[in-house]
C-alpha cells in the first residue's frame, strides 16, 4: 500500500457504514473525513454509567450494563482520540475505578456484580478477583499521558510500576497492557529502561512475529485462539511508541506490510481471537478496522488527515 493510496481507505469506509456501531462510524468519520468530534463524544455517551464508569457492551467482550475497567479502558482510548481526557468526567471516572480496585489499588479484568452477564470464556468473573496489569496499565497510561492527577493514580502507577519491573514471563496482551502504560508514564528515563528490558524479553520469549511469513514457526499463547499471534504493528502502534525500538526498520516493515493485507473483500480487518459469541464477533471488528487504520496513518500508509477516501479535502 502506498502512502496516497486512498483505495483501502474507501473499502474500509463502506464496511464501517455497512457493520460499524454509531460509535466506530463516528469515531471513523473523525478521524478520517473531518467529522465533529462533539458526535463521537455524544455517541460515546449511552455508555456511561452513573457511578462514573462505563458498561453496556462498550468493549464487545462484556455484556451487560455493568461498569467494568475493560470499558472504562477502551472508553479512555476514544477520548484520548478526540484529546478529551479532562474535566469532571475524568474525575468521576477516577472516583469509580478508587471504588472497584482491588486491596493493591489497582484493576481487576472483570469486577464481580450482583449477577454475573455474559463475558468472554478467556475474562472469566471470579468472586475475588485479582488485580491485573492487563485492566490497569492501559488506564493509567492514558491518565498520565493527559496529564490526569488524582489520589487513585499514585497507588495504581506504583502496582504498574511493580509488574513491569518484575515481569519473567507473559503473554502478548499483558505485553500490550505494559506497553500502554510506559508510553504514558511521566518518568521517562524510567520508562525507556523497562521498555528496553521488556523487549528483549518479548523476543527472547518469541511473543511477537517478526517474520509474518513464518509464522508458523512462533508459539501461539496459553490460552489463545490458533493463529492468535501478535506482530510487531500490534505493540508499536505509533512510531513515538516505546517499543518501536525493539524491531528494526525492515521488521517494522514487514509487519505493516502484513498488517496492509489483511484487509478482507469486505473492507475491513478480521479479529484473530476466539469467537464466543455472535454480537461480540460482529462488533469487534469495526473497532479492529479502526486500530489498524490509525496504525497504517501513523506509519504514512494511508493519506493524511482532513483528505477523504476519495482524495478529496474536507
Amino acid at each position: 500500500m502506498s502512502a496516497d493510496d486512498g483505495s483501502s481507505l474507501a473499502r474500509a469506509e463502506r464496511f464501517i457504514w455497512l457493520t460499524a456501531r454509531v460509535l466506530e462510524q463516528r469515531r471513523f468519520a473523525f478521524h478520517f473525513l473531518g467529522g465533529d468530534p462533539d458526535a463521537v463524544d455524544a455517541a460515546l455517551g449511552p455508555y456511561l454509567n452513573p457511578d462514573g464508569g462505563y458498561g453496556h457492551a462498550l468493549d464487545p467482550d462484556l455484556r451487560g450494563p455493568l461498569s467494568q475497567p475493560l470499558h472504562a479502558a477502551h472508553a479512555l482510548r476514544v477520548l484520548d482520540g478526540l484529546g478529551r481526557c479532562a474535566g469532571q468526567r475524568i474525575e468521576r471516572l477516577c472516583g469509580h475505578l478508587t471504588r472497584v480496585s482491588t486491596p493493591e489499588g489497582a484493576l481487576p479484568v472483570v469486577f464481580p456484580g450482583p449477577r454475573h452477564y455474559p463475558a468472554a470464556p478467556y475474562h472469566p468473573v471470579q468472586d475475588d478477583p485479582p488485580a491485573e496489569l492487563l485492566a490497569t496499565g492501559p488506564v493509567v497510561g492514558v491518565l498520565h499521558r493527559n496529564r490526569v492527577w488524582h489520589a487513585w493514580l499514585f497507588r495504581a502507577t506504583e502496582f504498574c510500576w511493580d509488574r513491569v519491573e518484575t515481569l519473567r514471563r507473559s503473554h502478548p496482551y499483558e505485553v500490550q497492557a505494559a506497553v500502554a502504560f510506559l508510553d504514558g508514564a511521566p518518568d521517562r528515563g524510567r520508562a525507556a529502561a523497562a521498555a528496553d528490558r521488556l523487549g528483549r524479553l518479548v523476543r527472547a520469549d518469541g511473543l511477537v512475529v517478526l517474520d509474518p511469513l513464518r509464522s508458523a514457526d512462533f508459539p501461539v499463547a496459553a490460552g489463545y485462539a490458533p493463529g492468535e499471534r501478535l506482530f510487531p504493528h500490534d505493540f508499536a502502534r505509533r512510531p513515538e511508541s516505546l517499543a518501536r525500538g525493539w524491531f528494526t526498520d525492515e521488521e517494522l516493515s514487514r509487519s505493516l506490510d502484513f498488517l496492509a493485507g489483511c484487509q478482507q473483500e469486505d473492507g475491513g480487518w478480521p479479529v484473530l481471537r476466539r469467537t464466543w459469541a455472535p454480537g461480540s464477533a460482529l462488533e469487534r471488528r469495526p473497532i479492529a478496522t479502526l486500530e489498524a487504520l490509525l496504525t497504517l496513518r501513523a506509519y504514512g500508509r494511508l493519506p493524511a488527515p482532513g483528505t477523504s477516501p476519495a482524495g478529496r479535502p474536507h
